[in-house]
């Protein structure tokens, strides 16, 4: 189950790509995008992250932090963020534990198998840790210009 607006959000605590501890409380007074996101290095994942990394500078300059979260190891979000450049860290949630306190750990189907993943989601939490928004219908190509609209 998601957590709801205007709540605070879910606390967490994970390893970014450089195996560094990151927690909610690293983005106290600033504004954060938190998206899950399945995997790296595949279409959809790539081109989200890409258009991220395109409209980057516009976070910033809104007061944004990006942090992207997928059950990927920290040694394969480096190569990621190598490959494409990418600007911001990448949380590695192996555990399942972010993912199941945002409530986007899910089952899915693909061709009649199901299995558990990631539902492709952004919380958008203020500078009190509050959250703002979620997108739930994550345009992959747009996604920048759906949370800065």
């Amino acid at each position: 189950m998601l957590p709801e607006i205007g709540k605070k959000a879910p606390a967490f605590s994970a390893k970014n790509q450089k195996e560094e501890t990151l927690t909610l409380d690293h983005y106290k007074g600033k504004k954060l995008v938190l998206y899950f996101y399945p995997k790296d290095d595949t279409p959809g994942c790539t081109a989200e992250a890409c258009d991220l990394r395109d409209h980057y500078q516009k976070f910033l300059d809104a007061g944004y932090k990006i942090l992207g979260v997928s059950p990927d190891k920290e040694a394969k979000h480096q190569k990621f963020i190598d490959k494409y450049e990418l600007p911001f860290d990448l949380l590695a949630d192996t555990e399942q534990t972010v993912a199941n306190a945002y409530g986007v750990w899910v089952e899915k189907n693909m061709y009649g198998r199901k299995y558990m993943g990631i539902k492709r989601t952004t919380f958008i939490i203020n500078e009190e840790g509050v959250l703002e928004e979620i997108i739930e219908k994550v345009k992959t190509k747009e996604h920048a210009s759906q949370i800065l609209k």
